[in-house]
């Protein structure tokens, strides 16, 4: 079938068999993400973009088992289901990001999401119980962040963001909005090797004199040590195909989760850090993962920290950019939605992860 092969020739083709049968072996041998008997009081959620979606999604469906969130450059849960008469990806794409883009000079609060259709939707949501009670967000610290300069989640976006908890009765006083900085679209450091503050490029990590980590985490678990100089933690890549049965998740086979040396023996709080679209390892590798400063501010602080992972997909999901699903395309972007759920696949193989993080090692 394959013709007469020369040596040379048979030679190659035996090794590169070699190469794939290795592979192969390789990631059949991932580690799975161990149990460290964490605190199941004291988990949190952040992310950027298409990942501070998310987060606003995870936190208010699993409320319950969280106290806190961090939402740089997204909008309220559900966004995507703003108006019930447009398609969620329309929504997510126009509503959910820039609805003023091809405004001709005025742009009417009517764009932008419905922070009280929203909040409203959530109670009922929860009544149904498909969400956690609501009441459960009274008590949570919120983080929310939108950089002057960001054109891809505008401000007035995030804005909406802020007045739905407010709505559903969070306190002021736990809510931190920071808006006042001429920052791109990106999540921001205070590292001076990172992209200028006001652009907007991959890798999406900026450099603004802000340790934005660090800020997340001390809003929601108060005063924190200094960032470590240097680890003395664990970076483990585990198998994240365990926590996930459909290719339509999007989900990477591979995960990251960071262990600071004292959680190996001591009861630790969990943070899970979400990457925006095009942020993924099977992108940009670990940039996001080790340069947002996460893990230093983790490491001196007994904070696990998992880094759970999307990739491309160019056909079945439609996700070209990898983006985490915050409108359906989980569901072929036809209804009946449950993205905005506790039955959402993506959510459920992060509670998952949780989970496992807190059981009895």
């Amino acid at each position: 079938m394959f013709g007469q092969q020369s040596p040379t020739h048979f030679t190659l083709f035996t090794f590169g068999l070699m190469l794939i049968l290795c592979s192969a072996h390789l990631k059949a041998a991932t580690v799975q993400l161990p149990p460290l008997n964490a605190r199941t009081d004291q988990t949190s959620i952040s992310g950027l973009s298409s990942g501070g979606f998310m987060a606003a999604q995870f936190h208010v469906a699993y409320s319950e088992s969280l106290m806190g969130v961090g939402i740089v450059a997204g909008g309220p849960w559900n966004c995507a289901g703003n108006n019930p008469f447009v398609n969620p990806l329309v929504n997510a794409t126009t509503t959910c990001m820039n609805p003023c883009q091809n405004a001709l000079g005025v742009c009417p609060s009517s764009l932008f999401p419905n922070s009280g259709y929203l909040s409203e939707l959530a109670k009922v949501t929860a009544r149904n119980g498909r969400i956690d009670h609501t009441d459960n967000l009274r008590d949570d610290q919120i983080y929310l962040f939108s950089g002057r300069l960001d054109e891809t989640v505008v401000t007035g976006v995030v804005d909406t963001a802020t007045e739905f908890y407010q709505k559903l009765d969070v306190p002021d006083a736990q809510i931190h909005y920071d808006k006042s900085i001429d920052a791109g679209h990106a999540f921001i450091t205070n590292d001076p090797a990172d992209t200028a503050c006001d652009i907007t490029q991959s890798p999406y990590i900026n450099h603004c004199n802000l340790h934005q980590a660090e800020r997340i985490l001390q809003h929601i678990y108060g005063p924190l040590k200094a960032p470590a100089p240097s680890l003395s933690g664990e970076l483990l890549a585990f198998d994240q195909s365990e926590f996930f049965n459909s290719s339509l998740t999007s989900m990477d086979n591979t995960a990251y989760v960071y262990i600071p040396k004292n959680c190996r023996s001591e009861s630790c709080k969990i943070h899970v850090s979400v990457h925006g679209c095009r942020q993924g390892i099977s992108v940009i590798g670990t940039t996001y993962v080790t340069e947002t400063g996460y893990l230093e501010i983790a490491d001196t602080n007994n904070i696990i920290v998992l880094f759970p992972q999307v990739k491309k997909s160019e056909f079945v999901p439609y996700n070209p950019r990898g983006c985490w699903d915050f409108w359906g395309y989980g569901t072929m972007g036809q209804p009946p939605y449950n993205y905005y759920t506790k039955d959402a696949p993506q959510m459920k193989a992060i509670q998952g992860m949780i989970t496992r993080l807190t059981q009895v090692m």
